[in-house]
């Protein structure tokens, strides 16, 4: 067998193939390690410059215009807020508009619910009394059991004006020579006036009024003096 210096040629071959392979595997570590490097120091320098570059930016900017700025949007918050508060001054005074108007409207349904029913009544009032003041005083002198039935319809009638009392129905009951008010008073027809100061008041009542809590349900229909 071949020697070199002593050692076996097949001993130096697979001694220098070992060397290559170290070396190979050396110098690709490093590389390794050299672009990791590179790369870790991009990130770095990146983050680097994406943070200090807000700051540079303020670094630069001039105080008075920042001052400005501020001013400037101290102000657009102000207007804003104000815009805002009368928005809700004015939603809060609709708000109390409604309660209050819902409020009346429940108190006039409770009042004046019984408005109909109290106008069919006005119609049996108007009958009784007709017809209580229809008998003749000497015919009730003279007739006992007509007496009785005259007594009987006047205590219905009576009994009938407690019960719209109770419940707020009033009579309208205008005087001779009363100032003619066209809430409670319709005028039918007109008559001669004996004095001038009584131009266009009350002369006769042809049919008494009724009101309900304050509203006139109907009005006492009555003739008036001539002006």
């Amino acid at each position: 067998m071949a020697t070199v210096g002593g050692m076996c040629v097949r001993t130096v071959t697979s001694i220098s193939r070992c060397l290559r392979q170290s070396i190979h595997q050396r110098a690709t570590w490093n590389g390794l390690q050299h672009r990791r490097l590179c790369t870790t120091n991009s990130d770095t320098k990146s983050n680097k410059e994406g943070t200090e570059k807000p700051g540079a930016e303020n670094t630069n900017d001039d105080p008075q215009k920042v001052i400005e700025n501020l001013k400037a949007d101290g102000e657009k918050l102000k207007t804003e807020a104000k815009d805002f508060k009368d928005k809700y001054m004015r939603a809060l005074a609709e708000t109390e508009n409604v309660r209050q108007r819902m409020t009346k409207q429940v108190s006039d349904v409770r009042l004046f619910g019984i408005q109909g029913f109290c106008k069919d009544l006005l119609e049996v009032a108007d009958i009784l009394q007709q017809a209580t003041q229809s008998v003749p005083e000497k015919e009730l002198q003279e007739n006992k059991h007509l007496r009785d039935l005259y007594d009987g319809l006047v205590m219905t009638e009576a009994q009938l004006q407690k019960v719209f009392l109770k419940h707020g129905l009033e009579q309208i009951i205008p005087q001779k020579g009363d100032k003619f008010d066209p809430h409670f008073h319709e005028a039918l027809f007109q008559v001669p006036a004996e004095d001038p100061s009584m131009a266009s008041n009350v002369a006769t009542v042809e049919k008494l009024g009724y009101k309900l809590h304050e509203r006139t349900l109907r009005p006492a229909l009555v003739g008036v003096f001539k002006s």
